[in-house]
């Protein structure tokens, strides 16, 4: 299988992770499980890593092990399902990933101020038109 996916810089060697047809961001919860999520959170933040053997990693910028410290990766099994990210250790190649240029594109950052909350009502400005929160990437011009 192939699935593309734009690697969005959020800070330094951090990258938020969008897949190009649905839109949706990858996230990893409390538990290491992985999640899609439509609108850009905290959660959806990797660290990227660069190997010498240009391989990368991608770890939880929140979530790591208690005891030890240990970083909580991205990865994937041999059958091509998401693994836990406690269970990925970034030396197994179920955490390498080689990135693949296919086209440069301009996006505006996502922004955790706009975070949109589901659950809470929309705000209107002024003339009484719902604002627009939502801070999706889009290909500039």
């Amino acid at each position: 299988w192939e699935t593309l996916f734009n690697l969005i810089p959020v800070g330094l060697r951090v990258v938020a992770i969008q897949g190009t047809k649905s839109g949706q961001y990858i996230a990893m919860n409390a538990e290491g499980y992985l999640y899609t999520s439509a609108h850009f959170t905290a959660e959806c933040r990797f660290k990227e890593c660069v190997f010498e053997n240009y391989y990368v990693t991608y770890s939880s910028t929140l979530y790591r092990q208690r005891e030890s410290g240990r970083s909580w990766y991205l990865g994937i099994n041999k059958e091509g399902q998401p693994m836990k990210g406690n269970r990925v250790k970034k030396t197994k190649a179920a955490a390498h990933f080689l990135p693949k240029l296919l086209e440069v594109a301009m996006y505006r950052e996502p922004s955790l101020h706009n975070v949109v909350d589901p659950s809470a009502p929309q705000k209107s400005d002024e003339a009484g038109a719902p604002s627009k929160e939502t801070a999706k990437p889009h290909k500039a011009t």
